[in-house]
């Protein structure tokens, strides 16, 4: 298994406590989950029809500002699982450090796969892929730019995961043309990463071959209906969208007392320099607060948002020890 966040039952094994006595910082989903309100007994019991599949398009346009062809699958990992098949393979170039399935994913099916530091090192790629806002480190990419990089690769994939607060540097309006492929999220900013929802944004060649490797019923007939309530509800996702940016600037002065520095983030995470890392992550553990640390960066701690007052209380009261 590849690190990830998310990973409390290691946590547990390690520091003790249930589930529901840890406050899990470690993967950047909002703690504060759209309100999924009922859901009818025929989404749980029925086959979902075409009908209420294309609604839930309808919505994702809605929402991500596009008319361009898109498929909703289960999360954004399900379309990375999928990305081998789009093409022949041949050399793919990401740019890092990022989210590591794609390598994984890549590397398995036969890719040669090369992790880059450098943006302009992506230009002759068959395949580059670029996660924008980055994670971990946040680091963004103007859309001008991403669209002037696509004549010079075979395709460009861009993990738009964590762009629903920062709407501004999404590609999804212009995702309808050659080459050009814009994974979303739908569990980060909506806190409802157990629904297994995504879409898959682009030209109708691709994505008319993700739905086609999906099967008939992708997702689940919950994740149509909450996903459709939540997808067009602006006024909630332009509240939290200012929340998050008002937490994370809190968090930042937070830690300061700890002598960490920030290396970046987003609306939905931040990744700190530290001393030691582990020792960071075990001094909030011992609290049962949970963190992400990096093997191959071992002073970076990355920590979500806290969720409410209760929980904010609690962090400020094990960094002050």
């Amino acid at each position: 298994m590849r690190e990830h966040g998310g990973n409390l039952d290691l946590a547990q094994q390690r520091f003790g406590g249930r589930a529901e006595d840890w406050i899990d910082l470690s993967t950047g989903i909002n703690r504060v989950p759209y309100p999924v309100g009922e859901v009818s007994m025929r989404a749980w019991s029925a086959l979902p029809s075409r009908a209420e599949i294309d609604a839930l398009h309808q919505a994702a346009r809605h929402a991500y500002r596009t008319s361009a062809p898109l498929v909703a699958m289960g999360g954004a990992q399900a379309a990375i699982q999928l990305l081998p098949q789009l093409a022949p393979c041949g050399r793919a170039r990401i740019l890092a450090p990022t989210y590591n399935e794609y390598a994984g994913v890549l590397s398995a099916t036969g890719w040669d796969v090369e992790e880059v530091r450098d943006f302009e090192a992506l230009a002759g790629a068959d395949l580059a892929i670029i996660v924008n806002p980055n994670n971990p480190d946040g680091r963004c990419h103007a859309p001008n730019d991403l669209l002037e990089l696509l004549p010079r690769v075979g395709r460009l994939v861009v993990d738009e995961s964590f762009a629903d607060a920062v709407p501004h540097l999404s590609l999804a309006p212009d995702a309808d043309q050659p080459r050009l492929l814009i994974l979303r999220s739908f569990g980060k900013f909506y806190g409802l990463a157990g629904l297994r929802l995504g879409f898959a944004i682009g030209n109708a060649a691709d994505v008319g071959k993700l739905a086609a490797a999906s099967g008939p019923w992708p997702i689940s007939g919950a994740a149509i209906a909450i996903g459709c309530r939540a997808l067009f509800d602006d006024a909630w996702a332009e509240a939290t969208t200012a929340r998050l940016v008002r937490d994370s600037i809190r968090l930042d002065a937070m830690v300061q007392s700890q002598g960490w520095s920030l290396i970046g983030g987003t609306p939905l995470f931040r990744l700190y320099e530290t001393p030691d890392a582990l020792t960071a992550q075990d001094k909030l553990a011992r609290a049962h607060i949970w963190s992400r640390v990096f093997a191959k960066e071992p002073t970076w701690l990355r920590l979500g948002l806290p969720g409410n007052e209760a929980e904010w209380s609690r962090l400020a009261e094990v960094l002050a020890r």
